[in-house]
């Protein structure tokens, strides 16, 4: 048996098939199985896994975004003679339906998170999707009836709705970092993540266009307490297709999501298929559903009991014993405990748009038809304003700067920011546009911040066999802070103000309580690690050698006549040298 030493000055270059077929002993096959991906150059197929899982998180958040849009149209529908006045949503329904949604997330993220460990990331990917238009298509079609409300419906069909965007969070976060080069990993999940910010433009263009096309039967009533008729029957079916249009992408995405190979990670250290592994690498690259390696070697290498893995089994008894340690449990309370401070205060601060539209003269009208349009126009401008440049400045540095900086100067910027607000509310109220100076730059720092480093850490930071869990508790956490911003800090801004006025008495002291929430969240970004330009297994811990350290590529001797990429001639009788 000849050995081959790699200097460790000099960068590996990830091995061919040929080389890779030739390689017998396990471990040092999987780590250059993997090199390959991880020093791959950037081509279409990352391009694809990005497009084939951002696809989902632009369906995600349209559906999210487009029901704040909708409820109002519901109101117009629904509540023309309710007492919480004419043509307006109860704000309790109001509530319910949009928390209806962050709790069936929370469901998802935890359900599909361990899901996808469980049984494999491709068998899942998909399925949450096919849920999300199901759901979808089912708000869209639905009515009230003497026996059930609308409200009633609405709810059901948007926590079914919940439990697929919640599958869709760990999904494609573990798909995309598992595919990713590393070199480039965070840019590729980042991209993933900024699709939120386009499907929020997406949701407002879809009822300015839904508006404009509707304009003579909106413009025949002055207001919403007097829209009735054709203008009643014009909003109903704007709600409709407001809502609906969400279904689009998530069915030209479904054939890619079906069709993706399983993680190679995956099949080398969970259910420990090396040939198959092997295959699927060259199958991703190449672009093919999966790779079709030879069934008979295949066979005798998942028998071979021989055969050492650095990583053991998942199961109960070894996931306690994983996070029983403190320096792995620290990293899931980083990581948990982050996304929760965030999503109380970055879903708090989207509860009180209209009070930034108000100031910046884009609500009201004239007409029920000027009413919708300043609306979706003046949603149209706070998204383009902050959020989407947010998105885009993570993906643009997050490979360069570091996960961990930018989170640490977001939740730094944003305390700052919160306090700013809740100090001063009444001079900057009266200013406007100082409100709304703080307003944009507080969202271009939760996404050029931990919004997006909230994601894209979780995906990087733990063990194969815990990945997708890990981020699903991680998500599901942050997922109860939005629960929480909405049951509680929503009511809690309309405090010692009377029924149905509208004022926001507290709204001062509810945003210097969410400027204390993002002082812990810079607490709790100390726990987690740097993942810049590391590799997952140096991360998770799951490589205990590398290609870059003190490397000994074991190989075969072979003829030369032998040429078949696929033959692994000594990998089923690893017995040592």
């Amino acid at each position: 048996m000849a050995s081959q030493a790699i200097d460790p000055d000099i960068e590996a270059v990830p091995p061919t098939d040929s080389d890779l077929s030739s390689v017998v002993d396990v471990q040092e096959r999987r780590r250059a199985a993997l090199a390959r991906i991880d020093q791959a150059k950037f081509g279409w197929h990352h391009i694809r896994a990005v497009i084939v899982a951002g696809v989902g998180f632009f369906t995600d958040s349209y559906d999210i975004f487009a029901i704040n849009l909708a409820v109002s149209m519901l109101g117009v529908v629904y509540w023309q003679g309710a007492k919480s006045g004419p043509g307006k949503l109860p704000s309790s329904a109001d509530t319910a339906i949009k928390v209806a949604t962050s709790g069936g997330t929370v469901i998802g993220q935890l359900f599909f998170g361990w899901l996808a460990d469980r049984v494999g990331r491709k068998r899942m990917y998909g399925i949450e999707l096919m849920i999300i238009i199901l759901a979808t298509l089912a708000q869209a079609l639905s009515s009230a009836s003497p026996g059930m409300s609308i409200v009633g419906i609405l709810i059901f069909w948007r926590v079914i709705m919940g439990i697929g965007i919640g599958g869709d969070y760990p999904l494609s976060s573990i798909i995309t970092s598992e595919f990713a080069t590393t070199k480039w990993r965070g840019a590729m999940m980042g991209s993933v993540f900024a699709m939120q910010g386009i499907g929020q433009f997406a949701a407002a263009i879809v009822a300015l266009i839904v508006t404009a096309g509707f304009k003579e039967s909106l413009q025949t009533a002055k207001d919403v307490a007097h829209c009735s008729g054709v203008c009643q029957l014009a909003v109903d079916k704007m709600w409709r297709t407001v809502i609906g249009f969400g279904a689009v992408p998530a069915c030209a995405a479904l054939y890619y999501r079906l069709t993706i190979p399983e993680t190679p990670r995956y099949t080398f250290d969970v259910t420990r298929d090396i040939l198959k592994a092997d295959e699927d690498i060259r199958a991703y690259i190449t672009g093919h559903p999966e790779g079709h390696p030879d069934e008979i070697q295949r066979i005798r290498v998942l028998r071979n009991e021989s055969i050492e893995f650095l990583a053991p089994k998942a199961s109960w008894a070894d996931f306690k014993s994983h996070y029983g340690q403190w320096k792995n449990f620290k990293v899931l309370l980083g990581t948990a405990g982050s996304w929760f401070f965030l999503d109380i205060a970055f879903y708090g601060l989207g509860l009180n748009n209209s009070i930034i539209l108000s100031a910046i003269g884009w609500t009201g009208g004239k007409n029920v038809y000027e009413t919708f349009y300043r609306n979706a126009v003046g949603n149209l401008i706070l998204v383009c304003a902050g959020a989407i440049p947010g998105y885009w400045a993570t993906v643009g540095t997050v490979d360069t700067l570091g996960r961990k900086p930018i989170q640490m100067a977001g939740f730094i910027i944003l305390t700052i920011i919160f306090f700013i607000i809740g100090g001063a509310y009444d001079p900057l109220s009266k200013s406007h546009g100082g409100l709304l100076a703080l307003y944009v730059l507080a969202q271009f720092f939760f996404n050029f911040g931990p919004n997006a480093t909230t994601f894209i850490v979780p995906g990087e930071c733990f063990p194969t066999r815990y990945r997708s869990t890990s981020h699903g508790i991680s998500a599901a956490s942050g997922k109860v802070g939005a629960i929480i911003a909405q049951c509680v800090f929503g009511p809690l801004v309309h405090k010692g103000a009377k029924p149905d006025s509208g004022a926001s008495p507290w709204l001062n002291h509810v945003m210097q309580i969410f400027g204390g929430f993002m002082f812990c969240g810079i607490l709790t970004t100390w726990l987690i690690p740097e993942t810049k330009r590391r590799t997952l297994e140096e991360l998770s811990g799951e490589d205990h050698g590398s290609l870059h350290e003190n490397l000994t590529v074991q190989t075969a001797e072979k003829p030369e006549e032998d040429n078949l990429p696929k033959q692994v001639p000594a990998i089923t009788t690893v017995q040592g040298e």
